[in-house]
């Protein structure tokens, strides 16, 4: 497994992200979309989010990273969509006139998260330290 290490933590935590274009207009081509991939590259390499597979396709751009536990999905897609929309205008001045209101990324997002461990292996790790009782899911272990 490819555990990640922090001072106090030891964490695998996955995400696949997915956000689209406002009005999925058709514009990460060419420059834009090479500067969006690098945008969202040190985005993520600053806030040691690590960046596992990513497309960036024409209206939308999916990735699944590996974040560490102290970075709330919320918070990386805040920092990501943010950063990308204000560089995107500031250096291809061509798109501000089409997105009129400084908004180039639609509101939201896709995120689910991706796990190693099955339903099925946490089950039998956790009926292994005591014996199951249907009527409760969230038990103690025995003294």
């Amino acid at each position: 497994m490819n555990y990640r290490y922090g001072s106090h933590t030891v964490y695998q935590i996955e995400y696949h992200f997915v956000w689209v274009t406002k009005y999925r207009y058709k514009v990460l081509k060419g420059e834009i979309a090479e500067r969006i991939r690098e945008l969202v590259r040190q985005t993520c390499e600053s806030f040691e989010i690590r960046i596992t597979r990513g497309v960036v396709s024409k209206d939308h751009v999916h990735i699944l990273v590996s974040a560490p536990p102290n970075l709330a999905p919320s918070e990386i897609m805040r920092r990501i969509k943010g950063r990308t929309a204000s560089y995107v205008f500031e250096e291809f001045p061509h798109i501000k006139k089409r997105y009129w209101g400084q908004h180039f990324w639609a509101r939201g997002y896709f995120c689910a998260t991706v796990g190693q461990m099955t339903e099925e292996m946490i089950k039998q790790y956790l009926e292994h330290h005591f014996e199951p009782n249907v009527e409760d899911n969230f038990q103690m272990e025995p003294d």
